[in-house]
């Protein structure tokens, strides 16, 4: 039988510190900058602060993350419907804006940020 609950904190919090260590390390944290970013957000029912590395792509004022695994993730259910806001550790420095989780017919998710000017 398939596992398709979310992965256990006791896997995720070691591997995310693991790659923000490297993201922040002097000699890989350049190249993985340019790939991966920290979003940070306020849980909706919780109200709580969170942060998580993830892959992203910047074209223009536009962020897009791609959610891998998706059935097995919470955090970009925070930006369903109306979506909401976030800030993205960019090599450019902190930028906020609003991001918004859509789901595509084979169920990929992808959460598509507009940065505030």
């Amino acid at each position: 039988m398939r596992y398709a609950g979310p992965i256990p904190h006791r896997v995720v919090r070691p591997f995310n510190q693991c790659v923000l260590a490297l993201r922040s390390s002097p000699r890989w944290g350049r190249p993985l900058r340019r790939h991966l970013t920290v979003v940070t957000y306020t849980g909706r029912r919780s109200g709580r602060e969170f942060s998580t590395p993830v892959a992203y792509r910047l074209s223009g004022s536009t962020v897009t993350v791609p959610v891998a695994i998706p059935e097995r993730k919470k955090w970009w259910r925070n930006f369903t419907g109306e979506g909401g806001p976030l800030s993205l550790e960019l090599p450019e420095g902190v930028r906020t804006g609003h991001a918004v989780a859509s789901t595509d017919q084979r169920g990929r998710v992808t959460v598509t940020v507009r940065l505030d000017d």
